[in-house]
């Protein structure tokens, strides 16, 4: 159903609720159809958390097997919506449904926008990763599910501190609510600084491609912020992407970057392979300003930074890895990697740029230790630059 409180189903649909006793949905859709519903009506209310829902959904499966339960939803319930809460839930239950256009269609519709070529992004109690990937492949048009955090004003603000300003974007409002409906079209700058009311969503729509472009591949050394404004203190741009291609991250879900320092081995990763999950650690406490800078600058959101001792950081709460940079080792490498084996997904791999035979020989030896295997490095040698070789170990 949709938000009108004179709400429209058709005949079947009249027929199930007349004949219905069990009911569900939420508080707002108990509003709309209560004057609908038989006078001695059970009402199932579907709130946070929903275990609640399901464990009163169970009850009456288990004790009337035959007795089915009409369930009210907004939009189209298998497009991020309950339906597929039930699958995942209850998946033995048999499911008829009788979906609505979904918000996002509803929006385009009132629009007289085609979106069959619209990137869709449910930022409904989920984070921003998806979302910061299609401003990072500068998906041309994306429709975006909000919720009370997430929200129009909150979505404009991380556009701007990202540079990703080029859209324009189309509210819309209790959609379907005849008195309450509001479709508004604005820039991320004078969302940022508007007040929504809640339901709601967007599309977000690229008018005209920016002047200057963030497709960068192998950003410039010259172009990051530097630590102290020491320009050497960075992977430079031929050693990054080779450390890329070594860390295989097409086909990688999450990337930690150890001794992060200017994040220039971070932001490449995630504007190359915006799939992935970055989480990036540095020990020293300028690290957090440099990286904050150097995101923001490359339009890179979606960046985890922690800073602080490695060997010290309860890594327990970020999600594992399967690919691993260490940059920085600060004399105890051996041990790096004796923590990183304990958490690195099978298959994973490290991967460890050396700059002497010393530190060559701690992660040989540091490879062996953790029982991974080693693979064959390569050497490359830029101008001035002492050689680098980049080594590789894998966990079976």
């Amino acid at each position: 159903m949709d938000d009108n409180r004179e709400p429209f189903f058709p005949p079947e649909v009249m027929t199930l609720i007349r004949q219905g006793r069990i009911f569900s949905g939420g508080i707002r859709h108990r509003d709309i159809v209560k004057k609908l519903l038989p006078e001695s009506f059970e009402w199932i209310p579907i709130t946070v958390p929903l275990e609640n829902a399901f464990s009163c959904y169970k009850k009456i499966f288990t004790e009337k097997k035959e007795e089915a339960i009409v369930v009210f939803a907004s939009g189209d319930p298998l497009f991020f919506g309950f339906a597929n809460t039930v699958k995942r839930k209850l998946p033995d239950a048999e499911i008829r449904l009788y979906p609505a256009f979904n918000s996002l269609q509803t929006l385009a519709h009132r629009l007289v926008m085609p979106y069959d070529d619209m990137r869709t992004v449910s930022l409904t109690g989920r984070p921003w990763q998806e979302f910061d990937r299609a401003l990072i492949e500068h998906a041309p048009k994306i429709g975006i599910l909000t919720d009370r955090e997430h929200t129009p004003a909150t979505i404009a603000a991380r556009m701007l501190e990202y540079g990703y300003s080029h859209y324009t974007m189309y509210i819309g409002e209790h959609l379907g609510n005849p008195e309450k409906e509001r479709v508004r079209s604005m820039t991320p700058q004078e969302a940022v600084h508007s007040s929504f009311e809640h339901p709601n969503n967007l599309i977000c729509n690229i008018e005209s491609r920016p002047s200057s472009n963030n497709n960068y591949f192998g950003i410039p050394d010259e172009e990051f912020a530097h630590l102290d404004g020491r320009s050497r203190m960075i992977t430079k741009a031929p050693i990054r992407l080779l450390t890329l291609q070594a860390l295989e991250l097409n086909h990688r879900h999450v990337f930690w970057d150890i001794g992060f320092c200017t994040g220039s081995v971070s932001i490449e990763a995630r504007l190359q392979f915006p799939h992935l999950r970055v989480v990036s650690f540095e020990v020293r406490a300028e690290g957090e300003k440099l990286m904050a800078t150097n995101s923001r600058r490359f339009g890179a959101p979606g960046i985890t930074a922690v800073i602080g001792d490695f060997l010290q950081t309860d890594t327990g709460h970020f999600p594992r890895p399967d690919a691993v940079f260490i940059g920085g080792h600060g004399g105890h490498l051996k041990e790096m990697l004796a923590k990183i084996k304990e958490t690195l997904q099978p298959g994973g791999c490290i991967v460890f740029n050396s700059v002497s035979a010393d530190s060559k020989a701690a992660f040989l030896e540091g490879v062996q230790a953790a029982g991974m295997t080693q693979h064959p490095s390569i050497r490359i040698a830029l101008n001035d630059y002492n050689p680098i070789e980049i080594m590789k170990a894998t966990l079976s």
